[in-house]
């Protein structure tokens, strides 16, 4: 298979701020799916990080 003839392969990344208008309705909602998904790991991460600080506040007292 030519190089030329390579189906296009979807990119696992989004740049934050690049130009948009180049890009099909079709990759844009994918980016979407694969933006909400990192948000939401970033988001239990948060979670986790909290649940952690407040077991230590509990045993420790909260930092002043």
């Amino acid at each position: 298979m030519i190089r030329d003839e390579e189906p296009a392969k979807r990119r696992n990344e989004h740049e934050l701020g690049c130009d948009l208008s180049s890009i099909s309705a079709d990759e844009l909602r994918h980016r979407i799916t694969l933006l909400e998904a990192e948000i939401d790991r970033i988001k239990s991460e948060i979670d986790r990080k909290d649940a952690g600080r407040k077991a230590a506040d509990s045993l420790f007292g909260p930092k002043v």
